[in-house]
């Protein structure tokens, strides 16, 4: 009993024990330890004995199987009772019976089990000096065993098991009858180790978060924690993202599940996630829009509708450039957001918005031009109002296409002018860099001209500086008006 008690301590000391269910699982242990025969002879002597155990767990409550061994027998004489053979019996026992054990907590890390059983023993009755006892050398009894077990689970497949039992057997085995009521018996304490083999339905191999026998059920692997390898566990797939863990791509979008889940944030169940009319794998692999926002670059149209019907990009709000978004210009103004100048009159689409003529009628882009022959003469100046340029720069801002266009439609119209373009500056900083910046200034409005279709030959540049100025330098409003580009007709 001492080295029993010494090993159960170990264990508990040790620790590491581990929670095992034994459902669906063989086991053979192996058992030994020490007997108290009561009998007739009522002067009990310790004996040895050993187990071999073989059972199977049909359900997490309920095991079946053989026990059998070998058990050795001792009792004395006490000189108080009345026996046929005074002196020292030792039973050489050999049993084998039939069990079922009944788990008190399955799954735990220390595990009960009550058991009982029935079956026989072969067993053979001798003295201390081995003479035989009773006319029988080989002599059977039956065989009840009943008991307790304590399973301490070290690992998976094996367990160290603490069995304390009794069993009964007939009257006659120690050849002495003087109790008629009570049979005889020996109860027993044995420690030893498990060996499971197998796996339990309730057991997770691959520790994937489902039991081998919810995988079975869904038809999964049991061992491999991620059966269609999109990325995510089994387990994960049923209890948490409701995915199908036997199809990669759930949803038949383009992306695994596992792509969805740990990196695009997807929804693995629906193939368009933001309703936008596109699956989720060409928003990412194709197009590289958001798949979580139906309209990725917030211009007003889905990603579905710039790709598929308006051949727009989906990742620009302007396509064409023009500053109107192409949502506005789909919607609102009925212009193609596709080209800058819908109706091809020369002016974008913005700026005729802005100033209220019609984006879809180039009619109105230009002004008609008059007979300038007759009201520019050769040598006077014309202010061509509206033409501004960036502080400091040569840089023409975009406000001043339409007057610019007028003059290049005006140009075109009349051949035989030839144009002095004539750049003006106020009188703030010094006379040197205004010049400079005068005569750049005079050479953009040329050179936007000459691109646009005017023959080089007709179109000459002059800085002028701040040296005439038709405006008093003094007020904002002065420096404004002294700001300007004219053009003086030479021929």
């Amino acid at each position: 009993m001492r080295v029993l008690a010494t090993a159960l301590l170990t264990v508990l000391l040790v620790g590491g024990l581990a929670a095992q269910n034994t459902d669906g699982k063989g086991m053979i242990g192996f058992r030994g330890g020490a007997n108290m025969y009561f009998s007739e002879y009522q002067k009990y002597v310790t004996g040895v004995g050993g187990d071999v155990v073989i059972r199977y767990a049909f359900t997490r409550v309920f095991s079946l199987g053989l026990m059998g061994g070998y058990e050795a027998l001792k009792a004395d004489y006490d000189g108080k009772e009345s026996v046929p053979f005074k002196g020292y019996v030792r039973l050489d026992g050999i049993p084998l019976s039939l069990v079922g054990w009944f788990n008190l907590s399955p799954g735990s890390r220390v595990t009960p089990l009550l058991y009982f059983g029935v079956g026989g023993m072969a067993y053979r009755r001798t003295a201390w000096t081995k003479a035989q006892i009773g006319p029988e050398k080989n002599n059977a009894t039956i065989h009840i065993p009943v008991g307790l077990e304590l399973d301490f689970f070290l690992g998976k497949n094996v367990s160290f098991t603490l069995d304390l039992g009794a069993r009964v057997m007939d009257e006659w085995t120690d050849f002495a009858r003087v109790d008629k009521t009570m049979p005889d018996a020996y109860f027993t304490a044995k420690a030893g180790l498990d060996f499971y083999i197998g796996s339990s339905g309730s057991d997770d191999n691959d520790g994937d978060g489902l039991t081998n026998g919810e995988e079975e059920r869904l038809e999964t692997n049991p061992n491999q924690p991620d059966t269609d390898k999109d990325g995510s566990r089994d387990g994960d797939e049923v209890r948490k993202y409701a995915t199908d863990p036997k199809v990669a791509d759930t949803d038949a979008d383009g992306l695994s599940d596992g792509e969805e889940v740990m990196q695009t944030k997807t929804d693995p169940r629906k193939a368009d996630t933001d309703g936008d009319g596109l699956k989720d794998a060409d928003e990412v692999k194709k197009y590289k829009t958001d798949p979580l926002r139906a309209d990725t670059d917030g211009d007003g149209l889905t990603d579905a509708e710039e790709i598929m019907i308006y051949n727009t990009d989906p990742l620009k709000g302007d396509t064409d450039g023009d500053t109107l978004t192409d949502g506005d210009e789909v919607k609102k103004y009925k212009t193609d957001p596709n080209h800058a100048d819908t109706d091809g009159g020369s002016v974008n689409d913005n700026f005729e918005i802005g100033r209220g003529s019609n984006p879809l009628d180039a009619a109105d882009d230009v002004p008609k031009v008059e007979k300038v022959e007759k009201v520019v003469k050769v040598g006077e100046a014309m202010v061509l109002e509206g033409i501004t340029f960036r502080t400091g720069s040569a840089e023409i801002l975009p406000e001043s296409a339409g007057t610019l266009e007028t003059a290049l439609k005006t140009l075109k119209a009349y051949p035989n002018i030839v144009v002095e373009v004539r750049g003006h500056t106020d009188n703030v900083g010094s006379r040197e860099t205004n010049a400079r910046l005068s005569q750049r200034r005079a050479e953009s409005v040329r050179n936007w001209l000459v691109n646009r279709g005017v023959e080089p030959a007709r179109l000459t540049a002059m800085g002028m500086g701040p040296d005439y100025p038709v405006a008093l330098n003094t007020t904002a409003e002065g420096r404004a008006k002294n700001r300007r580009i004219e053009f003086v007709r030479l021929k």
